[in-house]
């Protein structure tokens, strides 16, 4: 992790209690995402959940492929940027939707939710960090 990255994990944690909390509520038992949960806070199907995740239906429909690392590490990327948007988007709905519609153009117009379905999530926080310490969006 970079100074920068820390010195950013340090001042959204003073300001919004930490981002992780978010993500962490929905932790079910043996530390695995409760991937009923999130589908039900978000008011979504498993199916819904797996597309917008980037994951195949099967994955989220069947309890044995909900703790694959891939599709755990999915899910929890998804998480951590509705986290770390919904405070400004106006709650947790607007912050699934600003994920899953608005283009980024500096991201070459890709939505959040393409960028983490190619993989790419690392470039979202990445840009959620610049516009937080400041940066233009």
């Amino acid at each position: 992790m970079t100074a920068a990255a820390t010195k950013r994990d340090e001042q959204l944690a003073a300001t919004d209690g930490g981002y992780g909390t978010f993500a962490t509520r929905f932790i079910g038992k043996g530390g695995f995402v409760d991937i009923d949960h999130v589908a039900d806070v978000f008011h979504m199907t498993k199916l819904q959940l797996a597309e917008t995740a980037g994951l195949g239906a099967a994955t989220l429909t069947k309890a044995d492929r909900r703790k694959s690392p891939k599709t755990q590490r999915r899910v929890t990327e998804m998480l951590e940027i509705i986290s770390r948007v919904r405070d400004w988007a106006g709650g947790e709905a607007h912050a699934m939707a600003w994920y899953r519609s608005q283009p980024i153009p500096a991201l070459d117009g890709r939505t959040p939710e393409a960028l983490v379905k190619s993989g790419k999530a690392n470039s979202v926080r990445d840009y959620l960090d610049h516009v937080a310490l400041g940066g233009f969006a």
